[in-house]
């Protein structure tokens, strides 16, 4: 007999794991969001599942549960949940697919006999086309039955499941902020900055999108000493005042941004750190324009 599953907040990444299980065979049970037009829609892409516009009894009749809605209300539905369900939580699995918390958020429903645990994929959900999961690292961590399931879920996906404790979680999930969504808005800021002086958009993202593949490519071939450009890594810390004097003419983010990530790549990648950020930092005095 086929497994079941029910998914809770079925938005980016619920529906993407939704539609992928459906597909590998598993049995999609009840689709809870918020509206029953979101909830119809929502099973539209995964392709299988009843749609429900609050929690039900019904979803407690899968073998898994999947709570993939906002961080901020994770813990609110746990419990809510686990009052809806009473006795029928004991011996089910219910995993949550938060990057920064751990089982803890669960505990209400952990209370009622339910194994709890969690199962992220480092990966981006835009909401356009379908992320790849193959090669995927999936962070699992839970009590031994939840654990199991989410590293057979990461496996049967194509990812690699790697057990971390729930106190790791934050400083995990940061790791994927800052190669994301903070990489992104750098890149944004660069692109901005060459439009600012007369770039079209397509002529910035030509100009900075084979230096950033090659960066990557060369931080995957040689590593990170190794691939470090710039004028950090030349200790040309002149050009890192122009640069500072050139974005006064921006929003002050900019600039922040700027010496903060000059700062870091001398913390990180110099041979000689303390050298490199004493004469970074009086470059970044010398830069004027006030504090950082």
């Amino acid at each position: 007999m086929r497994r079941a599953i029910s998914i809770v907040g079925a938005g980016r990444v619920g529906t993407t794991l939704g539609r992928r299980l459906h597909e590998i065979g598993w049995r999609i049970g009840a689709v809870v969001t918020r509206s029953r037009a979101t909830s119809r829609a929502a099973v539209r892409k995964v392709g299988a599942g009843r749609p429900l516009a609050r929690l039900s009894p019904e979803v407690l009749a899968a073998d898994a549960v999947l709570l993939a809605t906002p961080d901020d209300v994770l813990e609110s539905v746990a419990r809510a949940l686990a009052e809806l369900g009473g006795r029928a939580c004991r011996g089910k699995i219910v995993l949550h697919t938060s990057g920064a918390l751990g089982r803890d958020v669960l505990a209400p429903l952990a209370r009622r006999g339910a194994a709890t645990g969690s199962l992220h994929p480092m990966q981006t959900f835009s909401g356009y086309g379908t992320p790849q999961l193959a090669g995927v690292i999936f962070a699992v961590e839970g009590d031994p039955k939840a654990r199991r399931l989410a590293q057979a879920i990461a496996r049967s996906l194509g990812g690699i499941p790697v057990t971390i404790t729930g106190s790791a979680k934050p400083a995990y999930h940061a790791a994927g902020v800052l190669v994301a969504g903070h990489a992104l808005a750098l890149a944004e800021a660069a692109v901005q900055t060459l439009m600012r002086i007369g770039f079209s958009r397509r002529r910035a993202l030509e100009t900075l999108l084979p230096l950033m593949r090659q960066m990557l490519d060369n931080f995957e071939r040689l590593g990170p000493r190794a691939a470090w450009t710039g004028p950090v890594a030349r200790g040309d810390y002149a050009t890192v005042a122009r640069h500072l004097r050139a974005l006064r003419r921006y929003p002050p983010e900019f600039r922040r941004a700027y010496a903060a990530l000059a700062l870091l790549g001398a913390r990180l990648l110099s041979r000689k750190p303390a050298a490199a950020l004493a004469r970074l930092e009086r470059a970044l005095k010398n830069s004027g324009g006030g504090s950082f």
